[in-house]
């Protein structure tokens, strides 16, 4: 530790108790070193330090930790490396002749800092403060964004370190918040909500080091930094963009090998262009990550609201291993099929054991496709929105859906093969722009080592090959649906990730019917779940063709089993009991409702299960 904070532990253990007052601080004479500790909820963060340092008309603040401002250059050339890309470093620097700060931002770029200056005024008029007199201070109040932030400030004046008056004293405007404005005096205590504090706890007088900042240093805006670093620092994937979905005939077939004749990088239509599926690679990130899909849909000729799902097919580059594009190459048949009460083959749905002449000596099982999102389209967004004109209401241009993935992250990572569809019969469907995006939650540049527990596909019934002939998942009027998965790891935490809807449009159908499902493992019954929304009214904008009715409501208005028009269904989460090593059986019963005058109901349900 620098001499400079050696004291200061000890000075800290007296201070401590200063946390709760507000108090004139005595200054060293001709001071021109300042430090500040931080507290939250009276508890001192030892690793949390401001300092400082004037030279002249300037102060340098250096924020982080016990890192003093003459050691900043040779800090970031020793970590170089040592961060995620898109880390920052900042100093500010503030000169009271000019009224002005400069932030200083080094920005890691992977393997270099990158530096850039941004400007900003010292004095804020933007800001109304209300001030009076606490205990020998002046208190300074204001409310920003509904923090009450209260500034302490005491007068003050010292000489111009390093600067052409040495001798005589002058006042000072010193902050350690300065980008809330200046005051006139020292700063004392800052203090937001009356929770968090920066006290001033230690004044010294030190060699004064002299401040040079370099006019080569690119002079950016705020939002322009702000862009830099998200450029950076988010890792984007832009997956389709701009893709059409309609029932026109496109079914990009692949001969031979699909795992060698698949190329990558390359939209590929299946299911009459109804289904849209690309072979990538995605980078391996540190598992402090957060990964979100996001999705902007936009009808190109299709009216209705229809059922989305984004989807990734595990393990499809293992060879000799099935999975479920044999089905959206070849035909949904050429899938396990599971043949239910009701005489209908539902194909694809659960593990099994793949029948395909290719797959006669593999040991490996069948696992349906692990589905990242459920959507539904508007009524029309976009293509429609000239059609109808309602007085209040202003349609939206596209629906746009925002989800977490991150407890599917093991599965979007080296190479991946994902896919987006849209059921509908009309020949301009509907476009579509998926992007993958991860945020960080940490600065630790360190990969995760592999994990044995991944997640494990159980079952989906959302027929994405609907219009290649897979079957709707009509099955729960005469069958449960019954899987089986196995415990390796006793030490671990499972949990299942669910995602149901409810389908038959009409006023018997499941869709506008609350239904109770029913979830067993080795047959005993442990959880039960109803989806249903009714929070539809909240989407009309986004339905200019929804049908309207007598009374004022609108089609996209009514309540529904898990969804509404232009919206994602959020997954549902069943944490496991402890379960011995071995076999066990998950079982999902649904009382779906019986068929009527040649309408049928059926359920969207998809599971996977999670190990932490």
């Amino acid at each position: 530790m620098n001499k400079r904070l050696t004291p200061l532990l000890l000075l800290l253990a007296v201070t401590t108790s200063l946390w709760a007052q507000t108090q004139p601080v005595k200054v060293t004479k001709n001071a021109n070193h300042f430090v500040y500790a931080t507290y939250e909820y009276g508890e001192h963060i030892d690793t949390q330090y401001t300092q400082i340092e004037i030279h002249g008309s300037w102060q340098y603040l250096v924020m982080t930790g016990e890192r003093l401002p003459d050691e900043y250059h040779r800090h970031v050339e020793r970590d170089k490396g040592s961060y995620i890309k898109g880390y920052s470093v900042e100093d500010i620097f503030v000169d009271e002749n000019t009224d002005s700060i400069t932030y200083l931002t080094h920005l890691f770029d992977g393997g270099n800092w990158e530096r850039y200056r941004t400007l900003a005024p010292y004095s804020r008029k933007d800001i109304q403060f209300d001030t009076d007199q606490v205990g020998g201070l002046t208190r300074y109040t204001c409310s920003i964004n509904s923090n009450k932030l209260e500034f302490y400030v005491q007068p003050f004046k010292t000489i111009w370190h390093g600067g052409s008056n040495t001798r005589s004293q002058e006042p000072r405007s010193l902050s350690p918040v300065p980008y809330y404005g200046r005051f006139p005096g020292l700063l004392v205590s800052f203090w937001r909500n009356g929770q968090c504090q920066m006290q001033l706890v230690r004044t010294e007088k030190v060699h004064s080091s002299k401040f040079y900042l370099d006019s080569r240093v690119p002079l950016v805006s705020g939002r322009e930094l702000s862009n830099l670093k998200r450029q950076k620092m988010v890792i984007s994937t832009r997956i389709f963009d701009s893709v059409q979905l309609c029932w026109c005939g496109k079914n990009d077939h692949i001969p031979g090998n699909y795992r060698e004749n698949t190329p990558f990088d390359s939209v590929l239509h299946y299911a009459g262009g109804t289904l849209a599926l690309k072979r990538i690679r995605l980078p391996q990130l540190p598992a402090h990550y957060q990964t979100f899909l996001e999705l902007h849909q936009r009808s190109n000729g299709d009216a209705y609201d229809r059922t989305g799902s984004v989807f990734v097919i595990p393990e499809a580059d293992i060879d000799l291993k099935p999975n479920f594009f044999d089905g959206i190459n070849n035909h949904p048949d050429s899938l396990p099929t599971f043949f239910g009460r009701d005489g209908e083959r539902y194909q694809g749905i659960r593990p099994g054991i793949s029948h395909l002449h290719q797959y006669r000596i593999s040991s490996f099982i069948y696992e349906p496709p692990v589905e990242l999102m459920r959507f539904f389209t508007p009524f029309g967004v976009g293509q429609f929105n000239d059609r109808v004109q309602i007085d209040g209401l202003d349609w939206e241009d596209e629906a746009y859906y925002k989800q977490e993935v991150t407890d599917l992250a093991q599965l979007l990572q080296g190479e991946v093969w994902i896919g987006i569809w849209i059921g509908n019969y009309d020949k301009g469907g509907h476009t579509v722009t998926l992007d993958l995006k991860s945020y960080p939650g940490g600065t630790d540049p360190a990969l995760p080592e592999s994990d044995f527990n991944q997640p494990c596909p159980l079952f989906n019934t959302c027929n994405v090959l609907e219009m290649a002939g897979q079957n709707y998942g009509r099955l729960f009027g005469t069958d449960s649906l019954n899987v089986q998965f196995s415990i390796y790891d006793t030490n671990a935490h499972y949990r299942l990730r669910y995602i149901a809807t409810g389908h038959g449009g009409w006023d018997g159908g499941d869709e506008f019917n609350p239904k109770t499902h029913t979830i067993l493992i080795d047959g005993k019954p442990l959880f039960t779940y109803t989806p249903w929304r009714s929070d539809c009214g909240r989407y009309r904008e986004w339905n200019p063709v929804s049908g309207n009715f007598w009374n004022g409501m609108s089609s996209s208005d009514f309540s529904r089993s898990g969804w509404c028009p232009g919206t994602a269904t959020q997954p549902v989460y069943f944490t496991l009991p402890k379960l011995p090593r071995g076999k066990h059986t998950i079982t999902v019963a649904i009382p779906q409702g019986e068929p009527q005058a040649g309408s049928f109901s059926h359920w969207c349900v998809s599971g996977v299960l999670l190990a932490e």
